[in-house]
């Protein structure tokens, strides 16, 4: 009898398993990837219970998804690319309501950030949830490509050719959009600490 844990096979065997019925591997999937898909996605919309919704969706869909799936396919970047299409729907979606709806206390996202290390002295986490926050909030005001691009290379750490295959764009376009992203990003936090120096 084959004992072998699931928690050690590949993302291809277990792939194999799950669609072949066995709903242990394709839980062992869910836990392999639910905290950096939730990440991804909160790093995209900055709200958690957004995020939670979003990483719950994005695996309802790859489960029935899943017997479509075409062995020899990265599942990882199957997996991302479900989630980031379904973070920026979601995003647009919201944007759109907005425009519409006064928001309310509740609405107003944020979400607690992950906490800071507590190793490092009070003043150093002051301005470690700072600079957070400011990066959260430039962040949250890239358009969805830039957004993504820069989420799944500078937090996730994912290389060029990954995203490229998530994103669906050619590499050169990942490359753009990142460096562009970073750019924006330095002038939108530029632009608020001058504005707090001047305030």
């Amino acid at each position: 009898m084959n004992r072998t844990d699931p928690g050690r096979s590949s993302d291809a065997e277990l792939v194999a398993q799950a669609q072949r019925g066995n709903p242990d591997a394709f839980a062992t999937l869910v836990a392999r990837y639910q905290d950096r898909v939730y990440n991804t996605c909160y790093r995209m919309c900055r709200h958690d219970a957004d995020a939670l919704d979003l990483t719950q969706s994005t695996f309802v869909r790859a489960l029935q998804g899943l017997p479509r799936f075409r062995a020899g396919s990265n599942f990882f970047t199957w997996l991302f690319r479900i989630a980031v299409n379904l973070t920026i729907s979601h995003h647009r979606a919201r944007r759109r309501r907005q425009l519409t709806v006064l928001r309310g206390p509740d609405e107003q996202g944020g979400g607690d950030p992950p906490a800071p290390d507590h190793r490092d002295n009070p003043v150093q986490q002051v301005h470690a949830a700072e600079l957070r926050e400011q990066l959260e909030t430039a962040l949250s005001e890239l358009d969805e490509g830039f957004r993504a691009a820069v989420v799944l290379k500078d937090v996730e750490g994912l290389d060029y050719e990954t995203i490229a295959q998530i994103l669906d764009v050619p590499v050169g376009t990942v490359k753009s959009r990142i460096y562009r992203g970073r750019l924006m990003l330095r002038r939108l936090i530029e632009a608020r600490s001058a504005q707090r120096g001047t305030g």
